[in-house]
């Protein structure tokens, strides 16, 4: 396989911090073995010896074996390391250090030993692995004679444990090369591999065991991945590096090389291979010739993104590869150790920018998480392929900016026609993740257009459920290009019912479907509608659009739900003069409507519109019928006028009865307005003088001027002349004018004689001649009255009056004394005073 190679580290031999001189304290250790975690590193040696290397590059050494140290390893989310050594009887232990308990030298305190034996007896071995859970609940160790044993229990409290043996080999020579637990949820794990074969083993009360692969690896030459891999097992053989699940294999990635050992940090495979940098059958050939094994090459392979982070070549044999501080730290055979420092992600964007390596660059950057340049990332790779002529791929990349980069950035490049295909790509995504406008949406259905593409049109406008676009502008350009029936469909499911209508009649004179859709509406949309509308409906669908109307104007129910379960509510209805105007030259359909409207809201006050339509309908039907259709019209529209619920305005009323000569409509308004002078005039225009006089007798107690009226009336015409005597009767009895007055009316004719008033000034002189000689009758006695009162007043002037009287002839009490009055005070004041 091959994988690009690149230089994401930067290499630096480490420094004693003292003396500026290359680190070398752990040149003649002797190391054999060594771990990292938590702060520091820790190596073993053949003496038995441990090391902890700090921070500061300080050492601090201590026994911890007689023999030698074969193991280290450390938990990574504890302070708990495990060391398997040999004492002097060279039976194999292993011992437990605590880190958070530290000795007055500052090393770790031995927390327990356990001797690493296979139960049951069997011989003793050599520890080939080990591998600690990190509840601290298990240890697993494996033998050289392929055996593995299980310790369960606390690693770190000193009591009895239970060993259990998972698994034993019956091949001989075969060898367990590597451990580790893998936890699944509830489930735990034990991954294990020997030289020939790779296995799972669940750690319960069976222990059942899966062979995962029937080909094994050397030791040292597996190891576990973290989270970014999902904590897989994976080993290195010769020809590739196997990657393992607890169910089978997963990936395998073939690189050819003598592997040393391998390691996991970070998401990186890190290999240690015999040779320098050539194949594996020339590193082959130099390990036959021997002294060649002694160079080793370090790679360090980036799994996810699948490129090599970075490759050197060591002429001495490298010990282990430690990570630490933020760091690689690489242990040579001759004591030094070899610091890695890992590129910052910009950095390494940079050169693959560098090197037009943009999917790499977009692969990494979405493996660190680098979300804030990953945009600009997208859009350098878009301009790289716009450049280069591939505009499919440059789309691809461009809509991948979609919400952080500006469209029309984008849509500039691609409005030429010949790469209307792609612009039409990333138009649909754009609306696809929300971000189109209106223009957007334009643009689109214009492409769509263009491209005759009706498929994609039927897609985006009925199929599409999520899209989030401009109906409106969308409807327009369907409508424009003559897509009719994809703006109908957009109108219909997104309830833009004013432009179904409009498409339906204006562009496609479709009356039929319109009155059907309208039909369905809710009463506020249906109402705006038809008041838009139904001019032109009803010039088409007479019929039906009275039906519909009227139910409008009654209680409507939209079609289609008449089964519905209905909310006891009030009836909906609108008014009818609203509609009266789409009733044009359809007077026929206008009759009927307004009938069945006053017949169904006789209980309502309908606007006076209403009525005085339905009156003018009416009168305009009398002058084209035969007297004997007239009669029948002229009582049904009386009927109109009579009606207790009728609101028509009486003057439009009235003239529309003058304009007709509807002779009854008319007296019947005149008298309903209180006009009965007009009544009069009326029957006086038609020289009706039954009626006048009838018109007198009914009203003129109302109206005694009436009287009056009909006399001048009667004055004028010698035909009529006999009525004079029966009207001047009347002003008589209501003396409603003078004698003088009359006379001189009836002066003016030139019909009237004096024997037609003979009868009444004689009468009349008659009464004046009683009443004169009744007022000086009056007068007579009056004057003697005086006569008297003036003798009286002279007496009292002159002489006293003596009264014989003690008691007041009026109020009958006593009079007062002194008397200053001929009268007592009380009778000189008025009646109903206080006395």
């Amino acid at each position: 396989m091959s994988w690009r190679v690149f230089k994401f580290f930067d290499f630096e031999e480490l420094k004693d911090p003292d003396t500026n001189q290359p680190f070398d304290k752990l040149k003649d250790l002797g190391v054999t073995c060594c771990a990292c975690g938590r702060g520091q590193m820790i190596f073993g040696d053949a003496g038995g010896n441990l090391h902890i290397l700090t921070s500061l590059r300080d050492i601090i050494s201590f026994a911890c074996f007689a023999l030698r140290v074969h193991f280290i390893y450390q938990l990574k989310q504890r302070n708990i390391f495990l060391t398997v050594g040999d004492d002097e009887d060279l039976t194999p232990l292993i011992r437990v250090w605590n880190f958070d308990k530290r000795t007055k030298e500052g090393t770790p305190t031995l927390a327990r030993t356990i001797r690493a034996v296979i139960p049951g007896g069997k011989p003793q071995s050599t520890v080939m692995a080990i591998s600690a859970h990190e509840n601290m609940n298990m240890i697993a160790v494996g033998f050289k004679d392929g055996t593995v044993v299980v310790i369960r229990g606390n690693i770190t409290r000193d009591r009895s444990s239970r060993h259990r043996v998972v698994h034993t080999e019956e091949t001989p020579g075969v060898y367990v090369t590597g451990l580790g637990f893998r936890q699944v949820g509830q489930q735990t794990y034990l991954m294990m591999s020997t030289t020939a074969a790779v296995y799972s083993i669940l750690i319960s009360d069976s222990d059942p065991k899966t062979q995962l692969d029937s080909i094994g690896n050397d030791l040292h030459c597996s190891t576990m991945t973290d989270h970014t891999q999902d904590h897989k097992f994976v080993i290195a053989r010769s020809e590739a590096f196997y990657f393992y699940t607890s169910e089978g294999r997963a990936q395998c990635f073939a690189f050819e090389g003598d592997k040393f050992f391998i390691r996991w940090y970070r998401g990186y495979l890190i290999s240690v291979a015999y040779g320098g940098r050539g194949s594996g059958a020339r590193a082959a050939s130099l390990a036959a010739q021997g002294g060649a094994r002694e160079s080793m090459t370090l790679s360090i392979y980036d799994i996810q993104n699948q490129f090599v982070a970075y490759q050197t070549t060591f002429s001495s044999r490298v010990i282990d590869v430690l990570s630490e501080w933020g760091s690689l730290y690489v242990l040579l055979k001759d004591g030094r150790l070899i610091r890695l420092d890992e590129n910052d992600t910009k950095t390494k964007l940079e050169t693959l920018f560098k090197k037009n390596l943009y999917p790499t660059a977009i692969s990494l950057a979405k493996s660190q998480a680098y979300n804030d340049g990953l945009i600009d990332i997208f859009t350098q790779y878009g301009d790289h392929l716009y450049s280069k002529g591939d505009y499919d791929g440059a789309i691809a990349q461009y809509i991948l900016t979609i919400g952080r980069l500006e469209p029309s950035y984008v849509i500039r490049k691609f409005l030429d026609a010949q790469r209307i295909h792609n612009l039409t790509d990333y138009l649909k995504a754009l609306h696809e993740k929300g971000e189109a406008n209106a223009d957007h949406t334009t643009l689109l259905l214009n492409c769509y257009t263009k491209l005759k593409a009706i498929d994609q049109l039927d897609k985006f406008i009925v199929e599409d459920q999520n899209l989030t676009f401009d109906v409106e502008t969308a409807i327009k350009v369907c409508r424009q290009a003559n897509y009719h029936r994809h703006a109908l469909a957009l109108a219909k499911k997104y309830q833009r019912h004013d432009w179904y209508l409009r498409i339906q009649l204006e562009d496609l004179g479709n009356c039929v479907d319109s009155l059907e859709y309208i039909s369905r509406l809710s009463f506020k949309v249906a109402e705006v509608n038809m008041r838009k509308y139904g001019k032109q409906l009803m010039s088409e669908l007479p019929e039906e659009t009275t039906k519909l109307l009227t139910s409008l104007c009654t209680d409507w129910i939209p079609r289609g739900t008449e089964n519905a379960p209905q909310t006891m509510t009030s009836p909906v209805w609108c008014s009818p003069d609203q509609f009266i105007r789409v009733f044009v030259n359809r007077k026929q359909h206008l009759t009927q409507f307004l009938e069945q409207q006053i017949r169904t809201h006789k209980d309502h006050h309908l606007h006076q519109v209403v009525y005085n339509t339905l009156l003018e309908l009416y009168l305009s039907e009398i002058g084209h019928c035969t007297p004997g259709e007239r009669v029948g019209k002229e009582s049904r529209a009386l009927q109109l006028l009579k009606r207790p619920e009728a609101s028509y305005d009486l003057d439009h009323a009235l003239v529309l009865a003058q304009m007709h000569d509807f002779r009854a409509g008319i007296l019947y308004l005149y008298e309903r307005a209180g006009l009965f002078h007009q009544i009069l005039l009326y029957h006086m225009e038609h020289n009706d003088y039954e009626q006048v006089m009838d018109t007198c007798k009914r009203h003129g107690r109302k109206d005694p001027n009436l009287w009056v009226q009909a006399l001048s009336y009667f004055a004028s015409g010698e035909e009529c002349k006999g009525k004079i005597s029966e009207v001047l009767q009347h002003i008589e009895e209501n003396h409603l004018m003078p004698p003088l007055m009359v006379v001189q009316t009836l002066a003016e004719s030139q019909y009237a004689t004096l024997s037609d008033i003979k009868s009444y000034i004689v009468k009349h002189l008659k009464e004046e001649n009683d009443q004169i000689a009744k007022d000086e009758h009056h007068i007579k006695q009056y004057r003697e009255d005086t006569a008297k009162m003036r003798d009286q007043i002279r007496d009292l002037q002159k002489s006293a009056k003596i009264f014989q009287v003690m008691k007041c002839s009026l109020c009958k009490r006593a009079w007062p004394l002194p008397l200053c009055s001929p009268l007592p005070l009380p009778a000189l004041l008025p009646p109903g005073l206080p006395q």
